[in-house]
């Protein structure tokens, strides 16, 4: 990997670990941006993380953009020799697929897809190589998933599968955007799964809808009361397919705030995962099965 660094105007400067999505750039930008949070370089207001990169705000009156950016790249090598074990969670998030909400969004929008005579499913399973929409679906929600980072939208989970580079799925995103997205689509652009955290624009893929609220800035959902935004950088999603019936269940336990999803304590290493991803990805889910 060769880190690239550029200026934004006067007040930032952007880090790139990679061009590439990878879970080493994703650790590597972690590391990085800890260790600008920890060495408290004066003029620093903001730090913002992403998949593979980061960028830093700061005040140009206080520490000059050069010597910012020095410091900054001084940090590099503390980055390269971090840790790269990480304590986290694993969350269950139920996924109604092929729901009637997002299909109805999907053929209102077909002028503006790749396949108008389609849906989204169909052309997704089709371009991967799959016979089928259900084994795509399968596919989709057999292995676990990283939130490499949060945010475009409040709330909003960019997640990215834990399998080998060559069982990656991707899908491009809609030719233009549609106007119109329903709240908690789990949608899907380029090798990333997201969750819509709130209702408008977009152009990913739609493959479903989850029951269970991830922002929520009145703060009245029981599991959001002590924080509006639910997802942060380094969980892992495990989706988990359901029926109306069930999907109908988890929205009254919402409603009634009686829903608690399903969380278990795991730590990820980087190294183990490399090593075994299958392994590491059964000894995941088993943390959730028993939680």
């Amino acid at each position: 990997m060769k880190t690239r660094y550029t200026y934004g105007g006067d007040e930032h400067i952007y880090v790139e670990m990679d061009e590439e999505m990878s879970l080493d750039a994703f650790f590597k930008s972690l590391s990085m941006s800890n260790a600008v949070r920890d060495a408290d370089i004066p003029g620093v207001t903001e730090i913002c993380p992403a998949n593979a990169s980061f960028q830093v705000k700061f005040d140009p009156d206080v520490t000059a953009p050069d010597a910012m950016m020095a410091r900054i790249k001084e940090l590099e090598s503390k980055a390269d020799n971090a840790d790269k074990r990480l304590s986290t969670r694993i969350i269950e998030i139920p996924v109604y697929y092929q729901d009637p909400w997002t299909h109805e969004t999907v053929m209102r929008f077909r002028e503006r897809h790749q396949d108008p005579t389609g849906t989204d499913l169909e052309y997704a399973a089709r371009i991967n190589g799959f016979d089928s929409v259900e084994t795509f679906i399968e596919a989709h929600h057999a292995q676990p998933w990283f939130v490499s980072m949060v945010g475009f939208v409040a709330g909003l989970p960019f997640l990215y599968q834990l399998v080998e580079r060559d069982k990656q799925l991707q899908v491009p995103k809609y030719l233009r955007p549609r106007t119109d997205t329903p709240k908690h689509t789990v949608g899907y652009g380029g090798c990333f799964s997201c969750i819509y955290s709130v209702r408008g624009a977009g152009g990913y893929q739609m493959f479903g809808i989850t029951p269970m609220p991830i922002y929520d800035p009145e703060q009245k959902v029981s599991y959001l009361k002590d924080f509006m935004v639910f997802f942060k950088p380094g969980d892992i999603v495990k989706f988990k397919p359901v029926e109306r019936e069930e999907y109908d269940r988890i929205v009254k336990a919402v409603e009634d705030g009686t829903y608690a999803p399903r969380i278990a304590e795991v730590d990820f290493d980087l190294e183990d995962f490399n090593a075994d991803m299958a392994g590491t990805n059964a000894k995941l889910m088993e943390a959730l099965d028993g939680a």
